[in-house]
């Protein structure tokens, strides 16, 4: 992609790494509702807009006029999905709307890139093809699945090009305390500076999980970019299921102190799928694209991030 490059949620999880590799590659313009992270500030040409306000992305869209846009803005949470259901809607769903209608009023023939989610997905002991049927168990997911359906009509009523990600479970540096890894990572960092009991409260540890780092997440989501078919879903995922035990055993191989491991009731998610895990054969076969960061760095590279942040 040589015209202009927009990143949508630039200063959310994937969305601050997204940017740091895209920034390798030439100007990114970058919306955000909320200050970026320190490390990134000077890597883009950041602009406040709110996803929900319809006018103001009519606007900035037509003075902007992108080329590429990867579209990282939304409700990422699924427990909280269910307290809430109003949130995830609206920003998944109508943001979505929003920023679809403008590229399409701006002219159409942008590439849209947009991040979907493998909760979309039935249930299956075993890795889940793009073929696999879909069957949204939460709140969270029902928007996710909304979010591609509108972006692949997209094509035909905005004149826009879609290529949709469906992403397995990915953590890393910078990803809130609201997901188990970076919760025990956090936790481990808390207890090593004194600042927690050295008691460890943890939800279900028996569900197993397709983890990415999400540094090889986006070099995903910039390879379906440039390499992905428009109309297409690709799963983005490892394809190796691990027990969420095992992230919270490698984290505290880790840890420089002692800690015990409490059960808390609050963190139980109403509906928790007991295994989720994907075949990225069709996302290989596009770009080439497989993992390079290891399960042993992705702790390792969490862990140091919670020893270094405060709070």
């Amino acid at each position: 992609m040589t015209g202009t490059v927009l990143v949508t949620g630039a200063s959310g999880f994937a969305g601050s790494h997204l940017v740091q590799l895209l920034a390798t590659r030439g100007p990114v313009t970058a919306w955000t509702r909320s200050t970026p992270p320190l490390e990134i500030a000077n890597l883009a040409t950041w602009k406040q807009v709110d996803l929900l306000d319809r006018s103001a992305v009519r606007k900035s869209i037509l003075e902007l006029r992108p080329e590429a846009v990867y579209h990282c803005a939304g409700s990422p949470h699924v427990s909280t999905s269910w307290a809430d259901t109003t949130l995830p809607l609206a920003s998944n769903v109508m943001a979505t709307h929003h920023l679809l209608e403008s590229l399409g009023a701006a002219g159409g023939g942008a590439r849209v890139l947009i991040p979907g989610s493998a909760m979309v997905y039935a249930p299956s002991d075993s890795a889940i093809a793009e073929s696999h049927p879909v069957h949204p168990a939460s709140p969270y997911a029902l928007s996710k699945l909304a979010q591609e359906l509108l972006a692949l009509q997209a094509m035909v009523e905005d004149r826009v090009e879609v290529v949709v990600a469906r992403a397995f479970n990915h953590t890393g540096p910078r990803q809130t305390a609201d997901f188990a890894a970076p919760s025990f990572a956090r936790q481990i960092a808390l207890i090593e500076r004194g600042e927690q009991a050295p008691v460890m409260k943890v939800g279900n540890l028996a569900a197993q999980r397709d983890l990415t780092d999400v540094r090889d997440m986006v070099r995903a989501y910039v390879a379906l970019m440039e390499k992905g078919a428009s109309g297409d879903i690709y799963n983005v995922a490892s394809g190796t299921p691990r027990p969420i035990q095992s992230v919270l055993d490698g984290l505290l191989a880790r840890s420089k102190v002692s800690v015990r491991v409490d059960a808390d009731p609050e963190r139980m998610r109403p509906h928790d799928i007991p295994i989720l895990a994907g075949d990225a054969t069709r996302l290989r076969n596009a770009t080439g694209w497989i993992p390079e960061i290891s399960f042993e760095r992705m702790l390792e590279d969490l862990l140091d991030y919670w020893r270094f942040r405060a709070g």
